[in-house]
């Protein structure tokens, strides 16, 4: 009979110590030996948006370094609930990760039914990048800056308006911290996406709206568009002659598309390290800032603890603006 070595016995141990204790068993050379098999990257939006994007050149550039197969996978819906849903669901071992947005944190009070809950069900790993939204206006509007914007909408309450993407994404969130923050009574139209709303704020149907700084300076360059303030704590390089909301006369007023990676909750904090460590490498290749630039943002990288309190900050930012405009989806 082939009697146990130590290493089995102590593996054995630890295992069942876990067990023990209602959590996962691993083996205490888990994280040396991740990854050992393919990681999946579960994305909740449709192919070819800015979240997929990112996600499919982090997951390159994990696949090249670790020489395992790194797949994302799409599941859109309610949100990016549904992939929400799935990731935390999965066994916390590292290898079911999801691409966490802005819209885990808006959606906790967005949501009246919410089946996880972010802070509780997923561990921030790393944040991968933040892009600014520029609060724009048709030309044919007069205010040629906050002030006067927020004149204009006191003067005539109720007959300006803001496009949006769709109820409780972060364009009609903006719009009602816009409300909130100004104490101004402006209308929300929603569309369907980014492009028709664009589409009408070009055409004049609407008087304003939240947009990603992404593609707009040609509208800007060509008088389309004017921009009135950029909803970051920096002014952008690629229209520097925009003031933030807070040089406008609104501050602490931010409002940022973001992502980042997280895991299920109980993920090993080795494994989480390792994530962090190799992930902030790949942001930090020119050949990515570039590509993440291009996408109207900038690569963010930081420790979990950062991204863990920036999500925090969402949340209960975002909670307050869900409270005043008093709305919530099924």
């Amino acid at each position: 009979m082939k009697h146990p070595t130590r290493r089995t016995f102590n593996t054995a141990l630890a295992g069942a110590l876990a067990g023990a204790a209602g959590l996962p068993a691993f083996a205490a050379d888990d994280a040396a030996n991740y990854p050992s098999r393919p990681i999946t990257i579960v994305v909740g939006f449709a192919p070819g948006g800015p979240t997929d994007i990112v996600a499919r050149v982090v997951a390159t550039k994990l696949s090249q370094a670790w020489g395992q197969p790194v797949v994302v996978d799409n599941k859109p819906g309610a949100g990016s609930n549904i992939g929400t849903e799935q990731v935390v669901r999965a066994a916390p071992d590292g290898y079911t990760l999801l691409v966490e947005t802005i819209a885990n944190a808006t959606n906790m009070s967005v949501y009246k039914n919410l089946k996880y809950d972010t802070k509780r069900d997923l561990v921030p790993i790393v944040q991968f990048m933040a892009a600014p939204s520029v609060l724009v206006v048709n030309p044919k509007l007069p205010a040629k800056n906050l002030k006067e914007l927020i004149a204009l909408a006191k003067a005539e309450p109720g007959k300006l308006n803001y496009a949006s993407t769709g109820v409780g994404g972060s364009p009609h969130l903006a719009g009602e911290m816009l409300k909130m923050r100004a104490g101004i009574d402006i209308v929300h139209i929603p569309y369907k996406g980014a492009g028709p709303a664009l589409n009408d704020l070009l055409a004049g149907n609407v008087s304003m709206g939240f947009m990603t700084a992404l593609g707009l300076v040609p509208y800007l360059e060509s008088g389309r568009l004017r921009a009135i303030a950029i909803a970051s704590p920096k002014r952008s390089p690629e229209m520097p002659d925009v003031p933030t909301m807070e040089d406008a006369g609104l501050p602490r007023f931010w409002v940022l598309s973001w992502n980042g990676l997280a895991a299920p909750a109980k993920t090993p904090k080795a494994i989480v390290e390792k994530l962090n460590r190799e992930v902030n490498r790949i942001l930090a290749l020119p050949d990515v800032k570039k590509q993440l630039q291009s996408l109207g943002g900038d690569p963010v990288g930081g420790t979990p603890e950062e991204f863990a309190s920036f999500v925090n900050s969402e949340i209960q930012t975002w909670s307050a603006v869900v409270q005043s405009a008093g709305f919530a989806l099924e």
